[in-house]
């Protein structure tokens, strides 16, 4: 049973200049809670927000594990001012700006999870590790590769140097997982693009890879979530 917490939703103002919406989930004060999740939506141009299905079901598995669970709107979705940007380099500051200010808020947090869906795996992987203090865990949910080029205005480069920094890192942990009748990316393709993450040089950080049977982009069936939800409950227990 998830434990009661207390739940805010309002809004936040970061040092890029926005405003975000944001839904925040505080364990009970008696835990002494010193984990943080932040969970990023899907595309918005394709209607992602944080009020999407599967971050929902995530969120709830990490209000069991008693973490402090932020999701928000991107800049310009929902109730979030400005405008999104094409390449998604002003939402990666964003984020960093948004867990920058929540830290100094919760100074006794020492352990960090930036779990991305989708377009929002994207974003997420450009939060750099915060080695020593934080230890930094990175959770990339359907990263979109095959249409990674077109999602970011062709700044692909900008993302396989985001994830080299991270595989790079011997304080960086990280999770893909991914379906395999994922529609934008093929088994064939994520299979190939993981051989090729772990031939990474100077490969350091804890790396680990769960393709889901019959899962698709969408997480849609109930044996899908089910799999996703045990495949993150192993991974961060």
């Amino acid at each position: 049973m998830v434990p009661s917490v207390q739940i805010s939703e309002g809004s936040r103002s970061v040092s890029t200049g926005v405003t975000l919406q944001v839904n925040i989930c505080y364990p009970r004060p008696e835990l002494d809670s010193k984990k943080l999740a932040i969970l990023l939506h899907p595309w918005s141009w394709l209607g992602g927000s944080m009020h999407e299905p599967t971050l929902k079901v995530l969120t709830r598995l990490l209000q069991d594990k008693n973490y402090y669970v932020i999701r928000y709107n991107s800049r310009g979705v929902g109730k979030s001012s400005g405008w999104p940007s094409l390449t998604g380099k002003a939402e990666g500051e964003d984020l960093k700006a948004l867990v920058q200010d929540f830290l100094a808020e919760k100074p006794e947090i020492d352990s960090l999870t930036v779990i991305g869906y989708s377009y929002g795996s994207l974003i997420a992987s450009l939060h750099p590790v915060l080695n020593p203090n934080v230890k930094t865990s990175h959770i990339l949910l359907s990263y979109p590769i095959s249409p990674r080029g077109l999602l970011t205005m062709f700044h692909a480069g900008m993302y396989t140097l985001a994830l080299r920094d991270i595989l790079c890192n011997p304080d960086a942990r990280l999770l893909l997982i991914y379906g395999d009748k994922d529609e934008f990316t093929s088994k064939s393709k994520y299979d190939e693009w993981v051989d090729t993450l772990r031939r990474t040089d100077g490969l350091k950080a804890k790396f680990d890879v769960v393709p889901v049977m019959d899962a698709n982009h969408f997480w849609q069936s109930d044996g899908a979530r089910t799999a996703l939800q045990q495949a993150i409950d192993s991974w961060i227990s």
